[in-house]
């Protein structure tokens, strides 16, 4: 006679679905979600502007000079009839390309010069005494001040927004190595007789990634403010490259009957601004494992 066996059968767990992670991720990090989406909105408006049922953003018209947002300009005409919707989509180039590229060359500059500082007691000294002169002068200040010496370009606006954000990352980048080099598997690394470029490239940068990136994604956010204050001042973008900062500048006179000039690029430098900080938050909660166990 068979018996019924007592032991429960441990069945193999099911795989969780597509929807499960992705609610999983969106309960866990919503604000990285957030933010990233809004940046990613963003992203796509400037990579497929031509698409966006645009025009020329440099074309004028002035019998449609300061008209309200209406069915044939969805934001507006300046004062020299150019539709505003057009000069905004297009002006998301400008201010992407800028914070990516002011992020990523000052969070490398910096990162390799912050490795060398942290790890090199003697070029310790003179480096920190040069970032210290550089952080002392308010980053809009230098930049309006390279910018006098220099051409309106776009580049030059990158390397003038560059050169006064490597000091922060300098700092960060030493203070990470001060504490790393003192750690076990670096002096275990430098017994074996490991090179310095090996144990700066295999042992310590890749512990210093973490904060690096949440560090660039407010560099760049800071970036693309400046970039605004640049050509708001007119000492960024020239006049003939639509960007936010520029239509700004150009919209104030106007502002008491065409508020709508500036208002459409606020909203937009706003809404970038906020999605890469966001962004930020969020990957600084994810990489964090202190944050990420009390999660």
């Amino acid at each position: 006679m068979l018996t019924a066996d007592t032991h429960a059968i441990a069945l193999p767990a099911a795989e969780p679905t597509i929807g499960y992670r992705l609610r999983r991720v969106l309960r866990r990090h919503p604000t990285m979600i957030f933010g990233g989406g809004l940046l990613l909105a963003m992203v796509l408006m400037a990579i497929f502007a031509p698409l966006m049922f645009t025009v020329d953003p440099m074309e004028l018209n002035p019998i449609q000079r300061l008209r309200a947002p209406a069915a044939g300009h969805w934001f507006g005409t300046d004062m020299f009839g150019r539709d505003i919707y057009s000069r905004t989509v297009y002006g998301a180039r400008i201010s992407l390309i800028v914070g990516f590229s002011v992020s990523v060359l000052s969070t490398g500059m910096g990162m390799v010069i912050g490795l060398v500082s942290g790890y090199n007691r003697t070029m310790d000294a003179i480096i920190m005494r040069v970032m210290d002169g550089l952080m002392s002068i308010p980053a809009i200040l230098l930049a309006i001040a390279m910018m006098a010496l220099m051409s309106a370009s776009v580049k030059n606006v990158i390397i003038a927004i560059t050169i006064p954000e490597i000091p922060r990352v300098v700092r960060l980048v030493r203070a990470l190595v001060l504490s790393l080099r003192e750690q076990p598997f670096v002096e275990a690394a430098s017994a074996m007789g490991a090179s310095f470029l090996r144990i700066m490239f295999r042992h310590i940068m890749p512990n210093t990634l973490a904060p690096l990136i949440v560090q660039g994604t407010y560099i760049m956010a800071s970036a693309v403010i400046i970039e605004a204050y640049l050509s708001f001042l007119g000492a960024g973008t020239p006049p003939d490259v639509p960007s936010w900062g520029n239509i700004m500048a150009e919209g104030r006179t106007y502002v008491q009957i065409g508020f709508w000039i500036i208002l459409f690029p606020g909203i937009c430098l706003a809404f970038t601004v906020l999605g890469i900080n966001l962004m930020g938050d969020g990957l600084r909660d994810t990489l964090d494992p202190r944050i990420a166990r009390r999660m």
